[in-house]
């Protein structure tokens, strides 16, 4: 997994939509990620890191969107294709999961078709019927307007929308935080 120009990790800017949206596009087409309005993009800037190039072209992208006290999710979590196979999505991973520390976070979920990724970095599937908050918890994140929230939930609206998907989890604990 080595990167073979300087790659460095850095909070997103709205400067950067553009350029995120252009690498978005193809994995949107072929439904791997979800499309996403400019508008929900440019409002979610602060939960984005993203990886660029040595002229800071954004070549991979990824955010962890809080959805509990100690529960977030790992979103919308790219790589350029010109850069697959370089580290890169596994850089902005741990930076993410890093993030999610900082946060006060210790458990992050995904949904994912790339189970092979997120299972190699310590996420482990859910099961269908998994019991992942408690019953007061769950009747809050109901009230939530958040697709993602929703998918967490594996709620029956939001079926279409996951088909194919693995719901993930990762406990982040003191050895991770030694990284």
């Amino acid at each position: 997994m080595s990167v073979s120009s300087p790659v460095r990790i850095r909070p997103a800017r709205t400067s950067d939509i553009p350029q995120m949206v252009e690498l978005m596009s193809p994995l949107v087409d072929r439904r791997i990620l979800l499309g996403k309005d400019l508008v929900v993009l440019y409002g979610d800037v602060p939960e984005f890191l993203v990886a660029v190039d040595d002229a800071d072209r954004v070549i991979g992208y990824g955010a962890v969107h809080v959805m509990w006290e100690r529960l977030g999710e790992v979103r919308t979590l790219g790589v350029s294709e010109q850069w697959l196979g370089r580290g890169i999505g596994h850089q902005l991973l741990a930076a993410l999961e890093q993030r999610a520390r900082d946060l006060g976070l210790s458990q992050l979920f995904c949904l994912t078709f790339e189970v092979d990724f997120f299972s190699r970095h310590g996420f482990s599937p859910v099961e269908e019927d998994a019991e992942l908050v408690a019953a007061e918890v769950y009747a809050e994140l109901l009230r939530s307007t958040d697709e993602g929230v929703a998918e967490f939930l594996d709620l029956a609206r939001v079926k279409p929308n996951t088909l194919g998907n693995t719901r993930m989890l990762k406990h982040l604990d003191a050895e991770d935080a030694r990284g």
